[in-house]
């Protein structure tokens, strides 16, 4: 998750440029949401709430509409700053660090060993070192290109692409096989990640965001989205990165004392 403070203070140093409040608060939205589902899956999987995986198995088809909402703004939120690379370097660390946190805390069978943090920091990465390719392209060109491959590739972890309900292009077994190749999307047969954003497709919506975002610099953007609407998710949104770093330890402490609790299963 992009670090916010940065972005209000590259936001404050361009020339007169007012927030954008409408991405705070769709950010916040999917933020919220993401507190929520994880949640219910710390209930249902890891104490064993039968509650939880009630929960977790109906919300679970909605986890990638929250989820891809995040990444799009976070695309979008490229073009407010100039230092994408560094911002990209810092959450590539940070998210190791979640790695070894979880390992040790949770154990093997629940690490998150390529997560949200992982995807969107080398998506940060890589559109910092490819920003004087991406000037060149038009906007429309790029998103809609982006756009075609997020398609294509969403269910590349399944072992094939394509269109749905048109088109199905199944991939060799042997690329799955190795297990190297889990950041790609590519999962072998034993991965297990508890949260799992390969770059195949996700960088691709982070980068159809980035290219919608040139509205930004070019002072095209809606209008609309320059006023508050929702206090509340903007907080959230505002403050994603905290947020997403504290959520789950309070989550663990709540759901630990209520397991305390005599008859509570």
């Amino acid at each position: 998750m992009a670090d916010n403070a940065e972005e209000a203070k590259n936001e404050q140093k361009s020339k007169g440029r007012p927030r954008i409040h409408l991405l705070d608060e769709l950010r916040g939205i999917a933020v919220f949401c993401m507190i929520f589902y994880h949640a219910f899956y710390a209930m249902g999987m890891i104490f064993q709430f039968q509650l939880g995986a009630d929960l977790i198995q109906f919300f679970s088809p909605a986890e990638p509409f929250f989820a891809g909402l995040f990444i799009l703004i976070s695309g979008i939120a490229c073009n407010l700053t100039h230092s994408n690379l560094e911002r990209g370097c810092k959450l590539f660390f940070l998210a190791y660090a979640v790695t070894l946190v979880t390992f040790f805390a949770v154990g093997p069978d629940e690490v998150i060993q390529f997560g949200i943090l992982h995807m969107l920091s080398i998506s940060m990465i890589a559109y910092g070192l490819l920003t004087k390719i991406n000037a060149k392209i038009p906007m429309w060109l790029g998103m809609t290109i982006h756009i075609i491959l997020f398609v294509v590739t969403f269910t590349i972890a399944g072992g094939y692409i394509g269109i749905p309900f048109l088109l199905r292009y199944d991939l060799p077994s042997e690329w799955y096989s190795t297990g190297y190749f889990y950041y790609l999307g590519l999962p072998g047969r034993d991965f297990i990640s508890s949260d799992y954003f390969p770059l195949m497709p996700w960088l691709f919506l982070f980068f159809a965001g980035g290219f919608f975002g040139k509205l930004i610099p070019a002072k095209k953007f809606p209008k609309f989205a320059f006023k508050k609407h929702l206090s509340f998710f903007a907080f959230f949104g505002r403050h994603s990165l905290i947020i997403y770093l504290i959520h789950q330890p309070v989550i663990f402490a709540i759901l630990g004392l209520v397991q305390l609790i005599p008859g509570v299963k």
